[in-house]
């Protein structure tokens, strides 16, 4: 297991020293169209984030008797964050409640009082500015338990919405965006963006249009990325839709007149999306204001015993709830891919 810059293939490690680990849970009610997303049980999805954060919390759940997983089997990357915790452990596990339909249990939650967004298809009916400012507001309030943060998120659908902000905002990005599945769905998603940037016209703030085509998730994060770098270093755990959550941040940064302290972020994914040839990760941290610091962790399930795993190295699921930060945090504290494979495996043969 090797961890290396995203811009420079060297090899490259998070900071030393534990870290907190906050899970951002939202539902945007996009992943209710049918075929967008594969990010949880079939007709069930909305319940994916709430047994995201059960599970990396507790190793248990209470909402539901299984975890989340794709149609084919594969499960959830919460696996990884968690089989990496029960190693090396993160010095707190908490949740930020962002929009979601079923609370989760036998967590640490934080509640921010924010619903559930709509669909973007037909306009995300949410405050964007509001959301962003209790991001921001969270993001001065923090209490530091270890070393840095690392941010991780569980929001099915997700790379859709963050497809339809980052367009939005102007930046060139259309092919960019990764997918659960091997092979992205295009024609449901691009109908589904399609809609939603038809409803902005350019008299629109960033926060207006935003309001219609993003996410809780994006806009909260986004604004606590403002404000907690400034204090302490901040790891955004993900792929491309992390990447937006850093535009989103970068072009909003202009509208409450603030700096971002780029020095303090990192943002780290899995050689899964790094290595996708259906996305570009690179890509779009290049249209960035400045360059960040971004790396991804090589790490494989060919030698699992259990075989749905080795789907993950074929291009199913690739990350989330995590995993990339997770795999970097691993590596960082010097565990090997077999250790962190091992206990996944046993995770799974527990349950």
């Amino acid at each position: 297991m090797k961890t290396f810059n995203i811009f420079t293939n060297a090899q490259d490690s998070l900071p030393e020293g534990s870290a907190d680990f906050l899970l951002a849970a939202s539902v945007t009610k996009t992943c209710e169209i049918e075929g967008i997303t594969q990010a949880g049980i079939p007709g069930k999805i909305p319940y994916t984030p709430t047994l995201d954060a059960e599970f990396i919390t507790s190793q248990k759940l209470f909402s539901m008797p299984e975890i989340a997983e794709t149609p084919s089997g594969v499960p959830t990357p919460a696996l990884i964050t968690r089989a990496v915790h029960n190693l090396h452990a993160f010095s707190a596990i908490e949740i930020l409640g962002l929009g979601l339909e079923i609370e989760p249990e036998q967590t640490q939650l934080h509640n921010f009082n924010i619903e559930p967004s709509e669909s973007i298809a037909t306009g995300a009916n949410i405050d964007a500015k509001a959301v962003f400012t209790k991001g921001m507001a969270f993001g001065r309030s923090y209490e530091l338990k270890g070393s840095y943060l690392i941010l991780g998120e569980s929001t099915p659908s997700g790379t859709t919405t963050a497809t339809s902000s980052a367009l939005a905002l102007g930046y060139d990005v259309k092919e960019d965006f990764s997918s659960s599945f091997l092979d992205v769905p295009n024609s449901v998603r691009e109908q589904t963006i399609n809609a939603s940037l038809a409803l902005l016209n350019d008299e629109m703030s960033n926060f207006e249009k935003l309001s219609l085509v993003s996410d809780n998730m994006l806009l909260f994060c986004a604004g606590f990325l403002l404000e907690a770098s400034r204090r302490f270093h901040v790891v955004l755990a993900g792929g491309t839709q992390m990447a937006a959550c850093l535009l989103i941040a970068d072009k909003l940064k202009e509208d409450v007149l603030m700096r971002l302290k780029s020095e303090n972020i990192t943002l780290a994914t899995t050689a899964w999306v790094a290595k996708d040839k259906n996305s570009n990760i690179k890509h779009i941290l290049e249209q960035l204001s400045y360059t960040p610091h971004a790396i991804y962790t090589e790490f494989s399930f060919k030698d699992a015993e259990i075989p749905v795993l080795k789907k993950y190295d074929e291009g199913e699921a690739k990350e989330g709830v995590g995993a990339g930060a997770a795999l970097a945090y691993a590596n960082t504290n010097k565990l090997t891919n077999k250790e962190v494979l091992e206990a996944v495996e046993l995770i799974m043969y527990m349950m």
